[in-house]
């Protein structure tokens, strides 16, 4: 598995946390930046991240912003991105078993690193169910037609 990962300047100390426990997890990981806290802007890291799991040069993404917001938006503006805000554990583990949600977006000035961590964790190590919901993840790729 490797994991496309990126953050704007409201999400850099999270992003380093996340990266932190990828290497812990043994997952590895390219880092699209910001690689520092000076201003950036967002839909451009979003894009890079997005395109980089779109077109299969990474398995999933993890983009993180002030909210978590923004960053859902833009990399949903790429086609075949499912991007999932997700603020709790059992939100990250359903847009992977029902969504197949491809990315993880966080909001740094939302949750801690204590629970982030954890649901990375969690959405890292869930597998899509398939079935029933497959039907449904279609009909999303659809709308995109």
């Amino acid at each position: 598995m490797l994991i496309a990962i990126g953050s704007d300047h409201g999400g850099f100390r999270l992003k380093e946390e996340i990266k932190q426990l990828m290497c812990e997890m043994n997952i590895q990981f390219r880092d699209f930046g910001t690689y520092s806290t000076d201003s950036v802007d967002y839909p451009e890291i979003s894009r890079n991240v997005a395109q980089a799991v779109a077109n299969c040069e990474c398995t999933r993404g993890i983009i993180i912003c002030g909210t978590g917001i923004g960053v859902s938006i833009a990399a949903n503006k790429i086609k075949g991105i499912r991007a999932a805000l997700c603020h709790d554990i059992f939100s990250a583990q359903m847009s992977r078993e029902h969504n197949d949600a491809n990315i993880l977006t966080m909001g740094e000035r939302v949750i801690g690193c204590g629970l982030a961590r954890a649901i990375v964790e969690k959405w890292l190590t869930t597998e899509f169910a398939g079935g029933r919901h497959s039907r449904r993840v279609c009909q999303i790729a659809d709308l995109e037609a």
